[in-house]
């Protein structure tokens, strides 16, 4: 079962973050790749200020940019033409979606369960997951534990400047689900 008539159940992790950041979402077969990146970035907390790829099955697909000359490079495809029922056909395929080349968050999407649909779930729609997003521009993975440590300890040689950066309260366990969904009411089909 997939495509137009398909429920896909998708866990989304962060590779590297430990403890692990995730979040499970419920999004139709059909939607294009460039939709699905909108929904990510609401899921997952970012805020859409950096360039982002899909890739899959060796091949890469992000968005058209005049100003990179095109694209990313001469292989990279337009991911406004692709559903996700076309590169995950069945339970367990997954992809990598990478946002913010700079610090390198890479999700990895696997496909948990393919659903029938019938028109009374909600979609797009996240049904579960951990722990707070990274903020924007803070080195990636270990550059995000890094500021966490700096904050929650008074004594680290970072503190003051991290504190000044970011502010003193982050509270990387924090996960609401009806926030999220709220979010994804603008993708709503």
């Amino acid at each position: 079962m997939s495509g137009k008539s398909s429920i896909y159940q998708i866990k989304i992790s962060l590779v590297g973050a430990k403890p692990p950041i995730w979040r499970r979402i419920l999004v139709p077969g059909d939607m294009r790749l460039a939709a699905l990146h909108g929904v990510l970035q609401t899921v997952m907390g970012w805020e859409n200020e950096h360039l982002h790829m899909f890739t899959s099955g060796g091949m890469d697909y992000g968005v058209r940019d005049d100003a990179f000359g095109g694209g990313f490079g001469s292989e990279t495809r337009d991911e406004s033409k692709y559903a996700l029922s076309q590169l995950l056909r069945k339970p367990k395929d997954s992809l990598v979606y990478e946002y913010d080349f700079g610090d390198g968050w890479n999700h990895k999407l696997v496909v948990e369960k393919i659903l029938a649909d019938d028109g009374s779930i909600p979609l797009p729609r996240c049904t579960g997951g951990k722990r707070a997003c990274p903020p924007e521009d803070c080195g990636g993975v270990w550059g995000y534990m890094d500021l966490i440590e700096a904050i929650a300890d008074p004594d680290h040689p970072s503190h003051q400047e991290m504190v000044e950066w970011y502010g003193d309260e982050i509270d990387p366990e924090h996960f609401d689900v009806d926030e999220i969904n709220a979010g994804l009411a603008a993708y709503s089909r």
